[in-house]
């Protein structure tokens, strides 16, 4: 994997360049969130958050350019992102947000 500008732009060694996304959710008396998506297969425990001192979490990964779908999961619980723009009803009774990766 090569990595470009300072971590934003990543290439692997077949050539697919992907680029830097960051989640950010805050939840100061959490003790574990994960953003789960179309990006990881929906795992909920796949991408993990950290947490910062006041509270906000975030997590960074590397995507091809296309439209992507996610979740929130806070102690295990599914939840909406208040912060996302878009979403679309997803067959669970939920929400789905939704960001197009440039």
């Amino acid at each position: 994997m090569i990595t470009i500008a300072g971590g934003s732009v990543m290439a692997d060694t077949k050539g697919i360049v992907r680029k830097r996304h960051r989640f950010l959710f805050i939840a100061p008396d959490a003790n574990e969130v994960c953003v789960a998506g179309s990006f990881n297969q929906w795992d909920p425990e796949a991408t993990p958050m950290k947490k910062r001192r006041d509270g906000t979490w975030y997590a960074v990964v590397y995507l091809s350019p296309g439209r992507y779908e996610y979740r929130i999961v806070v102690d295990g619980i599914w939840t909406d992102d208040p912060n996302c723009p878009t979403r679309r009803p997803n067959q669970y009774g939920g929400t789905n947000c939704i960001f197009e990766q440039l």
